[in-house]
């Protein structure tokens, strides 16, 4: 069966900076098997599939290689710029049904707002085996490190400098043990997100990585959900002056992309984070699946 697909880079103005995202329209009701198959055949870390929603403006669906997710950044950027792109929504507020619960979201050209849910704060987790899993010294960890979800589960990780930050190696047995320590049989986990408090550029206040074990490829280019789970860290650990501030990753891979992003609500009752980014299409076209 045909189904009309969008390719869009997010967190970028222009083509071949971001991070990239295949949008399957009217795939929500594929089978998992095959939604995840897809994405092996772009080599793209995730792929989105919408169909209707009884709550919600649109459904979407978020895949990796692997497994499905209940909510990403960079996909719900990419696919509203789709939806917009073919006409299917205007500019103004779209509410997104996800796994993890709905997504308001604001639309503008190809500028895309989403408001990610008010952050769950988990396990703090020992530096040593975070470490591990990236490869460095445990004092170029400057902070504690802990679970945080905005929808997706990440463990923030702040790193002394973008010196370490770009030595950074991921060790997939020590993934593997990582994994185990937090309660999970293997390494179907999200791995850790490294931030610096300096920006790629002078514009940017962070500078991120995500490192990513098989099947995916071995870097994200821009992680939307895991820099609000970041931004919630930061915010309620004291560690920014101010709750808006610029979010820089990718530029390592050749792929540099920026988020603007805000945190709602006081250190200690977080309501929320807002990240905010451009999508630029690359092709459209249908795709063939069963």
């Amino acid at each position: 069966m045909a189904y009309e697909f969008d390719w869009v880079d997010a967190f970028t103005n222009k083509p071949f900076g971001g991070n990239g995202c295949a949008v399957v329209h009217g795939g929500a009701g594929l089978p998992d098997d095959v939604c995840m198959a897809y994405v092996r055949e772009t080599s793209l870390v995730e792929c989105t599939f919408t169909g209707p929603s009884d709550v919600a403006d649109i459904r979407v669906r978020y895949f990796l290689a692997s497994r499905e997710i209940p909510f990403a950044g960079h996909p719900t950027v990419a696919t509203v710029v789709a939806l917009r792109r073919r006409g299917m929504i205007g500019d103004g507020p779209l509410v997104l049904e996800t796994a993890a619960g709905l997504v308001p979201v604001e639309v503008q050209g190809d500028r895309v707002t989403m408001t990610q849910i008010a952050p769950v704060f988990g396990a703090q987790v020992d530096p040593a085996l975070v470490a591990a899993v990236g490869g460095v010294a445990v004092e170029d960890i400057v902070h504690t490190p802990q679970i945080v979800s905005t929808g997706l589960p990440f463990c923030i990780t702040v790193v002394r400098d973008r010196a370490v930050l770009e030595r950074v190696v991921l060790n997939v047995d020590a993934l593997g043990a990582y994994a185990r320590a937090l309660g999970h049989d293997g390494i179907d986990i999200m791995e850790p997100f490294w931030v610096c408090q300096t920006g790629a550029t002078d514009a940017g206040d962070t500078f991120s990585r995500l490192l990513l074990a098989p099947p995916s490829p071995a870097e994200d280019a821009f992680t939307g959900s895991a820099t609000g789970c970041m931004a919630a860290y930061l915010w309620s650990q004291g560690l920014m002056d101010s709750p808006r501030f610029v979010a820089e990753q990718g530029h390592g891979m050749g792929r540099a992309g920026q988020a603007q992003v805000e945190v709602l609500g006081p250190r200690d009752a977080i309501t929320g984070v807002k990240v905010s980014g451009q999508g630029a299409l690359v092709m459209s076209g249908q795709v063939y699946l069963e």
